[in-house]
């Protein structure tokens, strides 16, 4: 997939952020090199959200004791989950 441009427009405030974070006085070379770090770390922290939340559901279910496990065919497993 070709790289895509985008344009953001920020208020003064935030500009000034970004410009202190670029060039000689900054961590950045570019504000581009900025934009992809800022936008790998929210992915990240997304799907860290996400593993985190599949993981809590996991150690419910199988902290639960055996009588509250119900029997299921793929069937019902599949109509269940249907919308």
């Amino acid at each position: 997939m070709p790289p895509s441009t985008m344009t953001v427009r920020l208020n003064e405030t935030l500009s000034d952020f970004v410009a202190a974070n670029v060039g000689e006085r900054g961590t950045y070379e570019n504000v581009s090199e900025y934009m992809r770090d800022l936008i790998r770390r929210d992915k990240e922290r997304v799907e860290r959200a996400t593993f985190d939340r599949l993981m809590a559901e996991l150690t419910q279910a199988y902290s639960a004791p055996d009588a509250a496990y119900k029997p299921l065919t793929a069937a019902e497993v599949i109509a269940r989950n249907r919308p």
